[in-house]
């Protein structure tokens, strides 16, 4: 795996009013890596992505996508995908319509968009309801519109929130190996927030643990595991508890 990094944050900051939602963040990804992104509610893991995705400008600090400066939003959005918790649809759109509307504005040439949008289609069974406007699909299937939209046009960097969130077994066991699949040729960096640690667990390289907007601990998966308790080896659960936890202590010790 190349050691170039795909994102790098100094000091990140993300301020609402009187409250930071992100202070002084600080991060490391390198290419072609799955970098798991955790924290409970209101941790500050959604504005991290909409600052990185240059959706939100930050109060203060830096951030590199792909060693281009967020600032440069025009340049920064021809390297990523990103799926939000709720995607972006046209309610009277089919899902094939979206689809190839998204080709459009990454000026896929057609015969390139019409192979991956079948791919896509096929490989998380969702072509038989393709031509249905998307003003009647489930959450599942509007996931699965969202999920294709973010890596059609084989970004380099994906940011992925809640991925697996309104699929069955089957469709989530399907989007965790499109995950592993985009991450091993080592040319697309994964950026994957959510709150199933199992899913963390098995794909990422590298896990973050956000709490009230601060880095509060980072490393492998199995690293995280045994540092909680020397010599024990721990779920990712129980490391998740145990650090955000003690920050919370001392968050109100401070």
């Amino acid at each position: 795996m190349s050691r170039e990094l795909a994102i790098r944050t100094v000091g990140l900051s993300k301020r609402f009013g009187e409250v930071w939602a992100v202070r002084d963040l600080d991060l490391e990804v390198s290419r072609g890596s799955v970098y798991g992104f955790l924290g409970p509610n209101g941790s500050g893991k959604t504005t991290t992505m909409r600052m990185l995705t240059t959706l939100t400008k930050p109060t203060s600090g830096s951030a590199r996508i792909m060693g281009i400066d967020i600032s440069e939003r025009e340049r920064v959005i021809n390297k990523i995908g990103y799926l939000p918790e709720q995607p972006p649809l046209f309610e009277e759109l089919s899902g094939l319509e979206q689809l190839s509307y998204v080709t459009k504005l990454y000026g896929l040439p057609r015969d390139v968009a019409e192979t991956r949008m079948k791919d896509y289609l096929n490989k998380l069974d969702i072509v038989g309801d393709a031509g249905r406007k998307i003003e009647g699909y489930s959450k599942g299937m509007r996931q699965k519109i969202g999920i294709i939209q973010a890596v059609i046009h084989k970004p380099e960097v994906v940011f992925l929130d809640e991925p697996t969130s309104g699929l069955d077994p089957k469709s989530a066991r399907t989007v965790k190996d499109l995950i592993s699949e985009l991450s091993s040729s080592g040319d697309t960096t994964v950026f994957l927030s959510t709150h199933i640690l199992s899913v963390v667990d098995e794909l990422s390289d590298r896990v973050g643990v956000l709490k009230n907007g601060v880095l509060v601990t980072e490393g492998a998966p199995e690293d995280l595991k045994k540092k909680v308790e020397s010599g024990e080896s721990r779920s990712l659960e129980e490391v998740f508890l145990s650090v955000t936890a003690d920050h919370e202590e001392e968050f109100k010790g401070g």
